[in-house]
């Protein structure tokens, strides 16, 4: 298993893998995401999926449930 990265720690451009380890999740499903249109925001340089650090970050705030969410 990859180790995990804080959401901090991702660059500022990050491959799925990448993401998929923050967010504790499979490569497969944010393939998944993406087909059905949800999840987190990504982009695609020259045919690649790249996600950006800003998007990855601002999609965990939204969707923060409970506790003291500012």
């Amino acid at each position: 298993m990859a180790e995990l990265l804080a959401p901090e720690e991702l660059p500022p451009v990050a491959t799925a893998a990448q993401v998929a380890t923050v967010v504790q999740t499979t490569v497969d499903a944010l393939a998944q995401d993406r087909y059905r249109r949800r999840g987190i925001p990504y982009v695609k340089i020259a045919g690649r999926v790249r996600y950006l650090r800003e998007d990855v970050l601002n999609y965990l705030t939204a969707n923060r449930i409970g506790g003291d969410a500012a």
